[in-house]
């Protein structure tokens, strides 16, 4: 049987804050931060931790975090545990980062909720629990969150946390999937290419891999390459294989690199 493929990111890299829009100069933030907006703490906070209109600086951001979340923001919150959890302008502690997220999480935000859910399954700062992990994400993906979607959908088909189920999983997955989510996608189209939780079906297979693949799913692309390769659920084409296969190698692939120089031969 094959190993269904599956993208969890570590927490570390996988931190989620806010986008912000800055509707005012830095001037005009300041003096909003310093006359107690916690918006415009958080946005200053976040000019300073990433050098926007100002000269980077982790510990001035870490302040203006730390002011706004004072004021119950939970973007703030967010941005402080993810401070902690990277170690910027302060030590490196998952216990304190988790402290601030489940600040965030108390307000319903789901971005804390799903955080929390990660570093229970990566036993960052907390013993690895992969049922309190499940209780975090539900909690997301229940609020539409693509990347909580998708990994329940990967609880599912690991049986980490629940019994392993590759409907359930491929409910998740579905639910991922029809909001953009790549990995999601991707892993439809593996579940139905090899037949695993689903009647296998190529056509179908294929008509994931081409939505991951659109967004630059670098697995994607080799799988769609190798259908066109062999003609699996579409007409050979061995010049759309390479097609595909060059697409994945320009994007780091090294096993499209390796089929599109095969192929080349």
């Amino acid at each position: 049987m094959k190993k269904i493929f599956v993208f969890l990111v570590a927490i570390s890299i996988q931190l989620c804050c806010f986008s912000p829009a800055f509707s005012f100069s830095v001037e005009e933030t300041k003096r909003a931060a310093e006359q107690g907006n916690a918006v415009s703490q958080l946005d200053l906070g976040f000019m300073y931790e990433f050098g926007k209109g100002v000269q980077q600086d982790y510990k001035k951001a870490k302040e203006w975090y730390e002011k706004a979340a004072a004021q119950g923001n939970a973007n703030a919150q967010i941005c402080l545990g993810n401070m902690y959890v990277v170690g910027k302008g302060v030590r490196q502690d998952y216990q304190k980062a988790k402290e601030w997220y489940e600040r965030a999480a108390a307000k319903d935000d789901v971005n804390a909720q799903y955080l929390i859910g990660l570093m229970y399954i990566e036993g960052k700062g907390v013993r690895q629990d992969y049922r309190k992990a499940k209780q975090w994400i539900e909690k997301a993906a229940a609020q539409d969150y693509s990347s909580a979607q998708f990994t329940l959908g990967v609880m599912y088909c690991r049986g980490e946390g629940v019994h392993q189920d590759y409907k359930k999983a491929k409910r998740w997955f579905e639910k991922a999937a029809t909001q953009g989510h790549s990995s999601a996608q991707f892993n439809l189209g593996f579940m139905y290419k090899w037949g695993e939780g689903v009647r296998q079906d190529y056509r179908k297979a294929k008509y994931w891999f081409e939505k991951a693949a659109a967004q630059e799913h670098t697995k994607a692309q080799c799988y769609l390459g190798f259908m066109y390769e062999k003609g699996h659920g579409v007409r050979q084409d061995l010049a759309t294989a390479k097609e595909w296969y060059g697409r994945a190698c320009d994007n780091g692939n090294q096993q499209g690199c390796d089929a599109y120089a095969r192929l080349n031969r």
